[in-house]
């Protein structure tokens, strides 16, 4: 039995309930799709209402702008990003010279260069490391001086955002080989190598990072021979590497264990050294698996460098405290925090889309 042809047009011109397409379908699928749901987001909708325009009023509409005096600030109820325009200078670069700080803008640009050059999949190979061989003198020469007509600047007038870049850059890149080889050396068949892995490791993630840099800054000049001294930005930044090893290795070690025995058995099959097994089958598998865990540690570590405070180093944080200390401008803390935390959030927020893409790239071949 055939349709007639009225009743095919009609069939066929017949078009989706308007509350199931478009905006208003997407809305009643996702937001009201049941009565639980529905009054949630009715909830947020209504603390939305009560925060937000709130939120607008002190941040922009009633705020003070420009360069202008403390007590204009006392007399409104908005926020005096005047503040930033008189401390932005001490909380991005501590007390590095005024007039010389456009070279750590320049070393941090070129750091940020490098560091984004070698997330590329095509940048991975050996020309990398000439890259980096070139850009660490350099931006080494522009923080210390002293050479080429610069002023010479101690690094214990550094401070600020080149600060907090150079310590979590310089831990990760030190310390992610570093727990790698811990990794490794925890599953190792050798007890020996195994035992000091272990030891390591779990001494390291058993107490917290303000000890170990009191430790680092305090205690570890006391071994040292007789008249050799080793700077303190150096010994927090030994104790920063030794602390992200110690966390990294363990993120590796998941990932290591979560690979299947066959993988291992076949590269025996082939006749690998240990070295070769793991460069080439076990470690690239291993690490793409870890790779969430591998940089919800970098994100952890990044801001725990604030802690670097406590023993006199100024990163960004420290920078943003002293800031506050300044009797004039003191009580400005919303300010001066918010400021700080989009940094933050700004380099915390390119780790996470970065892994997210690398996740994306490296499963290519494995996608069914």
């Amino acid at each position: 039995m055939t349709m007639s042809d009225d009743q095919q047009m009609k069939q066929t011109s017949q078009r989706p309930p308007v509350t199931r397409v478009g905006v208003i379908g997407w809305l009643r699928a996702n937001l009201f799709n049941t009565w639980y749901n529905s009054i949630l987001t009715l909830l947020i909708l209504w603390l939305f209402y009560k925060i937000i325009p709130p939120f607008m009023d002190w941040a922009i509409f009633d705020a003070v702008w420009g360069n202008v005096e403390s007590t204009v600030c006392r007399q409104t109820d908005g926020a005096c990003w005047a503040f930033l325009y008189e401390k932005a200078n001490l909380i991005l670069f501590g007390l590095y010279p005024f007039e010389e700080q456009w070279r750590p803008t320049v070393a941090m640009a070129i750091f940020a260069t490098v560091v984004v050059v070698s997330c590329h999949p095509n940048a991975w190979r050996k020309s990398i490391f000439l890259l980096w061989a070139a850009a660490v003198p350099l931006i080494a020469i522009l923080m210390w001086g002293g050479i080429l007509g610069l002023t010479y600047v101690p690094n214990t007038r550094w401070g600020g955002l080149p600060l907090t870049l150079f310590l979590s850059g310089i831990g990760l890149i030190f310390g992610f080989p570093i727990g790698v080889l811990l990794a490794l050396g925890r599953r190792s068949h050798m007890p020996t190598i195994r035992t000091l892995c272990i030891t390591y490791i779990e001494l390291i993630r058993g107490v917290p990072l303000i000890t170990i840099l009191f430790m680092a800054s305090v205690m570890f000049p006391l071994f040292l021979p007789t008249g050799l001294t080793i700077d303190k930005l150096l010994r927090a930044q030994i104790g920063l590497i030794m602390f992200a090893s110690a966390y990294l290795a363990e993120a590796v070690r998941g990932g290591l264990q979560s690979l299947p025995s066959g993988q291992y058995e076949a590269a025996d099959s082939l006749g690998l050294s240990y070295w070769k097994k793991m460069r080439f089958i076990i470690l690239p598998q291993a690490l793409r698996i870890s790779i969430p865990a591998l940089v919800n540690s970098f994100i952890s570590f990044f801001k725990d460098t604030s802690l670097v405070i406590i023993i006199g180093i100024f990163d960004l944080m420290g920078a943003t405290k002293a800031a506050l200390t300044d009797a004039a401008w003191r009580g400005f803390y919303k300010e001066a925090y918010l400021f700080t935390a989009s940094i933050y959030f700004v380099f915390c927020f390119f780790m996470s889309k970065y892994s997210q893409y690398l996740e994306k790239y490296l499963n290519v071949g494995t996608r069914r």
